[in-house]
C-alpha cells in the first residue's frame, strides 16, 4: 500500500514524522509525496497556537477529500490530537484513526485496528525514540538532530509542557551515534534542536552539556556545518559562547527566544530572564563574536501589556537591530495560566502592535542585508528557480524555512545541486540575497 505523510508545525514535530515514515518503510509500505497516489494519508499535527489548530483542521478536511478517490484510510497524529482527541473524534468522522503523541509507543497496535491484516507483518514496532531508521525529508545535505523531548520551563502562555511532558534529554552517546549515522549517509549540515537546547543534559548530568555536545559533533569528520536553535537566554553560558566563537564548523548564529523586554511582562510570562540580563547577554555575545547572527522571537499583546511596555519592546528592537526576528500576536491557549489572566488585549491592538514591530524589523533587515554586498560566502545550493535563471541556496547565516535565501546567477552548465560553493553577493531583494559564483 502507498502511504503519504503531511507534517505540520515545528522541526521537532518533523522528526516524529520522519521516524514514522521509517517505520512504514521498514514494513514494506511505499512512501509517496502526492496524496492522489496514497492509500493511507498520515497527518502529523501541531496544536501550539490557534493558527496551528486552524491549519490542522483545514489540512484534515482537505485530505479527507481524497477518500472519495484512492485513499482508504486517513490517520491524524501529533500535538493537536494530544490536546483534543475526544472532541476531534466527534467533530471529524472522516478520520479513521486519531493517535495521541503519548500513544506513539504503541503506534502500530493502533494502526492494526484499521489496516487490513495482509498489509502488515510480524515485525516488532520500533519505539519512537529509535532515531536511526528515520527517513530524512529535508534534502540530501541537511538533517535535524533532536537532542531532547518535552519542556519544563512552564511559561504561562505555553501548552507544550502539558502536551509533550517534562524536558528529557537523550544520552550523549545516543545523540552522537545518530550524528555519526547521518554523516555516513552524506548529511553535512546538522541542526541541533530541542524545546530548549541550552537545558540539554541538566536532567541527566546535573549541568548543561550543550557546549560539550557541540565540540564532540564538530569532531565528526564529514559534518561541515553545525547549528543549534532555541537557546534560552538564562542558560547561555560563557563556555557555550566560546565554543561557538572558536569552532569553524559551528555557525556563528544564536537563536534566542526572548519573547519580551519589559520586566513586568517577563515576570507574568514566568520567564527566568530580565531586561538587564538580556541586554548584558546580547552585548557579551556581540563583543565576543562580532560577526554573529542574532535571531529572536517576540510575543506582542500579552495580557497586561501596556502602551509603555510595548514602546519599551519597540525601542529595544530598534536599538538592538536583530539580524533575524519573528513576532507573534499573543494566542490565548486553553489550559495555560495566561488564559485566565486579567487585562486581555483586544485582537485589533495585538495585530497593530505586531504590524508595527514587523515593519520596523523589515527596515532593519534591509539595512543589514546591504552590508553583505561585495562579501563572499559559502552557499549550500538546494534548488533552482522555475525559469532556471538562478540556483537557490543558503549561507551559514540562514536556517532553512526560517531565514532568507540566496539567488545565485546560473551562468555555467555545471550542475550545482547539493554542492557547497563560494558566491559573491551583488544585490539584495526583500529578505534575500542575490549572488554570482565567485571565479
Amino acid at each position: 500500500m502507498n502511504v503519504g505523510f503531511i507534517s505540520l508545525g515545528c522541526s521537532k514535530n518533523l522528526v516524529d514524522t520522519e521516524i514514522m515514515i521509517g517505520n512504514f518503510k521498514n514494513r514494506n509500505y511505499t512512501i509517496v509525496n502526492n496524496p492522489k497516489e496514497a492509500d493511507i494519508i498520515v497527518i502529523n499535527t501541531c496544536g501550539f497556537i490557534e493558527a496551528a489548530k486552524e491549519e490542522a483542521v483545514n489540512t484534515i478536511l482537505e485530505m479527507a477529500e481524497y477518500k472519495k478517490k484512492k485513499c482508504k484510510y486517513l490517520v491524524v497524529t501529533g500535538c493537536f490530537v494530544e490536546r483534543y482527541k475526544e472532541e476531534l473524534e466527534k467533530a471529524l468522522p472522516e478520520v479513521d484513526l486519531f493517535i495521541k503523541f503519548s500513544e506513539y509507543e504503541h503506534l502500530w497496535e493502533h494502526l492494526q485496528t484499521i489496516l487490513p491484516e495482509e498489509s502488515s507483518d510480524e515485525k516488532e514496532y520500533q519505539h519512537l525514540q529509535n532515531y536511526l531508521d528515520r527517513v530524512i525529508t529535508t534534502g540530501t545535505k541537511t538533517a535535524y538532530l533532536r537532542i531532547a523531548e518535552g519542556c519544563s520551563n512552564h511559561c504561562t502562555y505555553c501548552a507544550i509542557p502539558s502536551i509533550r511532558g517534562p524536558f528529557v534529554s537523550r544520552t550523549m552517546e545516543d545523540v552522537l551515534e545518530e550524528a555519526k549515522s547521518l554523516a555516513k549517509k552524506g548529511y553535512e549540515e546538522i541542526i541541533v534542536i530541542a524545546q530548549d537546547t541550552t537545558k540539554y543534559g541538566i536532567d541527566l548530568y546535573g549541568k548543561s552539556k550543550l557546549a560539550e555536545l557541540l565540540k564532540k559533533l564538530s569532531k565528526i569528520e564529514k559534518i561541515r556545518w553545525i547549528r543549534f536553535l532555541y537557546a534560552y537566554p538564562e542558560t547561555i553560558t560563557e563556555e557555550l559562547i566560546q565554543v561557538v566563537k572558536g569552532n569553524e564548523k559551528i555557525c556563528k548564529y544564536f537563536d534566542i527566544p526572548l519573547q519580551h523586554i519589559s520586566d513586568p511582562i517577563l515576570k507574568k510570562m514566568n520567564r527566568k530572564s530580565n531586561e538587564q540580563s538580556i541586554r548584558s547577554l546580547i552585548q557579551k555575545i556581540r563583543k565576543e563574536i562580532p560577526d554573529v547572527i542574532l535571531r529572536t522571537s517576540l510575543i506582542v499583546g500579552f495580557p497586561g501589556e501596556t502602551n509603555q511596555d510595548f514602546e519599551k519592546l519597540y525601542n529595544f528592537v530598534k536599538e538592538t537591530k536583530f539580524d533575524r526576528l519573528g513576532a507573534f500576536p499573543y494566542s490565548k491557549e486553553e489550559g495555560t495560566p495566561a488564559e485566565k489572566m486579567q487585562h486581555q488585549i483586544h485582537g485589533n491592538t495585538k495585530k497593530a502592535r505586531y504590524r508595527k514591530i514587523m515593519e520596523l524589523q523589515q527596515s532593519i533587515v534591509e539595512e543589514k542585508l546591504k552590508e553583505n554586498i561585495g562579501q563572499t560566502y559559502e552557499v549550500l545550493v538546494e534548488s533552482m528557480t522555475f525559469d532556471k535563471k538562478y540556483w537557490i541556496g543558503r549561507t551559514k547565516m540562514d536556517v532553512p524555512d526560517m531565514d532568507g535565501i540566496v539567488y545565485i546567477q546560473n551562468n555555467q552548465p555545471k550542475n550545482l545541486l547539493n554542492e557547497f560553493i563560494q558566491c559573491k553577493i551583488i544585490d539584495v531583494k526583500d529578505y534575500d540575497l542575490i549572488a554570482k559564483i565567485k571565479e
